[in-house]
């Protein structure tokens, strides 16, 4: 081998390692790059963002085509490698080319391009972006054999190629509220509102909707003057109106219409026809999640509805600012009464009325109560003991102490709940559940 020969060699040995790293480098640009700040990038107008998304999207291709790439250069300079070493050792050069140029590649061609590419990919994946097309162009038809094999042998395997776009997209943003950083007290609040948003579409009415049992009606049937007292008493503005039993519900009576007909109308109280002032009631099944009820309430410009169970009995009703309360937490205003539903000892135990729903708990406390199965912590016990419990018996749910206190027929109407955190939990001998 001649000087020039030999130094030709190791330009070219150089050059393929520079193109295996760039290659490594490439591949973890694209496969690291955020699809949130691309997506901004590309509709600012900036194509290259929208070439790596569009990389994005079929990743086998892409995939195919670097590896392919990579796998060439790293068997090229290992190969030239060896023909310098041998000519310079003899046989023992093949060996010193396979440890000296798995070391390099390794080090300069894998574990350092990926290393500098992390810590900005998407910069690196839109620097590289205009070669990307052509060398997808130019490789197809070997990327897309290559893909289809794969694909053939993974499905032989019995292993479903390809993934949930959607369902990787939003843990991927579930990921990102909880790494979001900001000030101890604020990034909780936001923490709590952006995971609320996100369960809009899983979380139905009635975990957040009021019982049957605890609306405030009015019977339609009562006289003029103590309806109008009744409303002007109650808290609410707007009230339904039942006839002949409760859970018939004939209307809904605003307080300003109640009001604004009491103001114009002439006569005695009695003749006034409350019936034609209060507004037909909206009734919606129990399944419907809190993102569509939310939409409808936009689209009907309506901000009260009553829940139907399958069978078209009541269940309850939901408002529009149960919904705002699930995003922002709870929200008080002048006319709202305070039901004393939690109250915490000083012992560090919790005395919780049985209808307090466990999703209030949770974002309240900072709790993990199952809420799968039940909306209430009443429900959770009857779901978890399976058995209608005596007052003074005691369980433990899934770490938390549930002492019955009372009971109205076969109904929990008060617990006292003790945190696992409570020294106090980890006293008695209640069954564990």
């Amino acid at each position: 081998m001649t000087l020039f020969e030999s130094i030709l060699s190791v330009v070219a040995l150089v050059i393929l390692l520079i193109l295996s790293g760039i290659s490594s480098a490439s591949e973890t640009a694209v496969l690291a790059s955020s699809r949130v700040r691309l997506f901004h990038l590309a509709k600012k107008g900036n194509k290259k963002a929208a070439t790596i998304m569009e990389l994005q999207a079929h990743i086998g291709r892409f995939i195919s085509a670097i590896l392919l790439l990579n796998t060439w250069f790293n068997t090229a300079v290992t190969a030239l490698a060896a023909g310098i070493l041998t000519y310079l050792f003899g046989a023992a050069g093949a060996v010193y080319a396979a440890l000296g140029m798995g070391a390099i590649i390794t080090i300069y061609c894998e574990v350092l391009p990926k290393m500098y590419v992390y810590t900005n990919p998407d910069r690196v994946a839109i620097a590289f972006a205009p070669f990307f097309k052509p060398l997808i162009f130019i490789m197809s038809p070997l990327t897309r054999t290559i893909d289809f094999i794969a694909k053939q042998t993974l499905r032989i395997l019995g292993i479903k190629a390809g993934h949930d776009i959607a369902d990787t997209s939003l843990e991927e943003l579930r990921g990102a509220i909880e790494l979001h950083s900001a000030t101890p007290g604020d990034a909780e609040y936001e923490r709590a509102m952006l995971r609320s948003i996100l369960d809009l579409t899983t979380v139905e009415v009635t975990e957040i909707m009021r019982h049957r049992k605890t609306i405030f009606m009015i019977d339609i049937n009562l006289p003029n003057k103590e309806i109008v007292e009744q409303v002007l008493q109650a808290p609410y503005t707007r009230v339904p109106l039942w006839k002949e039993n409760p859970d018939n519900i004939v209307g809904v009576l605003h307080a300003k219409a109640l009001l604004r007909a009491v103001q114009t109308h002439e006569g005695a109280l009695d003749k006034l026809d409350i019936g034609k002032i209060a507004n037909d009631p909206w009734f919606i099944p129990e399944t419907t999640t809190l993102f569509s009820q939310l939409a409808a309430f936009r689209q009907r410009r309506e901000h009260f509805a009553l829940v139907l169970d399958e069978y078209g009995d009541l269940q309850g009703m939901v408002t529009l600012e149960d919904i705002l309360e699930e995003i922002v937490g709870e929200i008080v205003d002048e006319h709202d009464v305070e039901i004393p539903g939690v109250r915490i000892g000083t012992d560090g135990t919790y005395v919780i009325d049985g209808t307090v729903t466990l999703r209030d708990l949770n974002r309240e406390f900072h709790w993990d109560l199952p809420d799968l199965h039940a909306s209430t912590l009443a429900g959770l016990i009857l779901h978890e003991a399976r058995e209608i419990p005596d007052v003074g018996q005691s369980f433990l749910i899934h770490n938390f102490r549930l002492d019955i206190l009372r009971r109205h027929r076969h109904q929990i109407t008060q617990v006292r709940l003790t945190p696992p955190s409570t020294p106090a939990s980890a006293e008695g001998h209640e069954p564990q559940i």
